[in-house]
């Protein structure tokens, strides 16, 4: 068997074959051994009419498409591997000239893996959002504090206010119709929390214990019961009890009873660190994006479409899972936004485009970079992911097959492109107010510090590239490929 590729546009190859007559001819009699069981030949058992007789029956033709698809996918294999190309989708076949008895040529088209021409990846200037924590980010967290230990305190002496908790009866009627889900006893309602309808919480302040009162109010349009929608209604409400949140004190024993500290500006200043700690954290995480995105869309990819259509498949599927997993699905998502199997594919389109593109441009820069993984970065990154499934590190690392391993491995490869991006980096930092103003100088990330902020885990940019494999070889093709021309009744030209 030989073959000839030839590189077309739009990342597509075409590979030209050529197969021997005695090879197709072997290939032609094992599809008689195929098939003859299931051919009618009158005087004989089925499986047991001679394959001249068959040909002289049916056309000597008869047997060919079964012996092309005995032939073709090895030949496919065998020129894939050795031209090391890396097919995208399935191969198109066409048939040129198949004659009894002569060489037999054929030829497909394949989108291959696209070529990336990487632009600027290292030094590259990006600006880092620093928000400083403010008072106010302070004084919340404390509010937090105090109502985790805060004590409900009964109210008896006065009417209901906003903040009050409320214990109530309540029957709701429609045109003086009870409906269903309108009735409730002790009922406990925050004041001012909107957990009602519209205008059913406002009318209960000013209301004291024991107090009843009929409530007008009219359901949304937009409510979840079809049949009460924009329904006037009346709920007649009985308030039993009132309850108050009462706070503790701002002070030092509030801190030494609520943390390890003795005093409340030691407990606050600490608050105010882990604050700032966790909105630089993620203003690196947010920069580190930008960072990945500005070399993507620096770098040029011609996107076979069968690779983002094979990509936004992916991204879908990966939609159902994560909604099946709450108990919902596709379909039923599809039904509630009116959406199509069409529409979603399109609304997903560039974001499969996009997350491709960056495995690529990734891939390429590890190939530039000559990136290795590192075996202790590997190993750290077995042992987490065994933690996390609640497996020790022993057990699950030697139940890691070879593809399992390559994982990892490649996992730890993308993690050095990531760290490598950012350690070349200029990165500016400035606050949200700089942003609208004066820029401040530029500065070079400092290494270590970029290091320890930005940690180990990879942008959510490249994620879907992190979590996959080393690229696979090339799968084999299906048994049948899609002919232009088949081999029928009549030779081909």
């Amino acid at each position: 068997m030989e073959y000839t590729v030839e590189k077309r546009s739009g990342n597509k190859v075409k590979i030209n074959f050529s197969v021997p007559a005695v090879d197709f001819e072997a290939a032609v009699d094992k599809a008689y051994l195929k098939n003859r069981g299931r051919i009618n030949v009158p005087g004989f058992r089925k499986g047991k009419a001679p394959r001249k007789l068959i040909e002289r029956m049916y056309g000597e033709t008869i047997f060919f498409d079964d012996a092309l698809e005995l032939v073709f996918p090895d030949a496919y294999m065998e020129a894939v591997q050795k031209e090391d190309l890396h097919p995208v989708s399935q191969p198109e076949l066409s048939l040129d000239t198949i004659e009894k008895g002569k060489d037999v040529a054929f030829s497909c088209e394949v989108f291959v893996q696209p070529e990336v021409t990487l632009g600027a990846y290292r030094g590259v200037e990006v600006t880092r959002t620093v928000s400083p924590v403010q008072d106010s980010d302070v004084e919340a967290r404390l509010l937090q504090e105090q109502k985790r230990v805060a004590r409900s305190v009964d109210v008896t002496d006065r009417p209901v206010e906003t903040g009050d908790e409320v214990t109530l009866d309540y029957s709701g009627t429609v045109d003086g119709v009870a409906f269903d889900g309108g009735t409730a006893e002790d009922q406990k309602l925050v004041i001012g929390s909107g957990s009602f309808i519209p205008g059913f919480e406002e009318q209960l302040a000013g209301l004291s214990i024991g107090e009843e009162k009929d409530l007008p109010v009219t359901f949304p349009a937009e409510y979840h019961a079809e049949e009460l929608k924009g329904k006037a209604a009346v709920f007649h409400v009985k308030v039993k009890a009132i309850t108050r949140e009462e706070l503790p004190p701002l002070d030092d024993d509030f801190a030494s009873e609520v943390s390890d500290f003795d005093t409340l500006a030691d407990f606050s200043a600490d608050i105010r660190a882990k604050l700032q700690k966790t909105a630089d954290d993620q203003a690196t995480e947010a920069v580190r994006q930008s960072l990945v995105q500005k070399v993507v869309d620096t770098a040029e990819v011609d996107i076979p479409a069968p690779m983002v259509e094979e990509k936004v498949h992916d991204l879908l599927n990966e939609m159902d899972w994560r909604m099946q997993q709450q108990g919902f699905d596709m379909k039923r998502y599809m039904q509630l936004t009116g959406q199509t199997h069409e529409q979603m594919h399109d609304m997903y389109r560039e974001e499969a485009r996009n997350n491709l593109k960056t495995e690529l441009v990734i891939e390429e820069i590890i190939k530039a970079e000559n990136v290795a993984a590192d075996e202790a970065d590997v190993a750290k990154m077995v042992d987490e992911y065994a933690k996390a499934v609640g497996k020790s590190a022993e057990d699950f690392r030697a139940g890691l097959n070879e593809s399992q391993l390559a994982y990892f491995t490649h996992r730890a490869k993308v993690n050095r492109v990531l760290d490598l991006l950012w350690e070349s980096a200029t990165v500016t930092d400035e606050t949200p107010a700089q942003a609208d103003g004066d820029k401040p100088a530029k500065k070079p990330a400092a290494r270590k510090a970029a290091r320890k902020a930005a940690g180990d885990q990879p942008e959510a940019a490249v994620q879907a590239e992190a979590d996959s494999e080393e690229p696979k070889k090339a799968a084999k093709p299906k048994a049948k490929p899609a002919a232009k021309k088949k081999a029928g009744s009549e030779t081909a030209e």
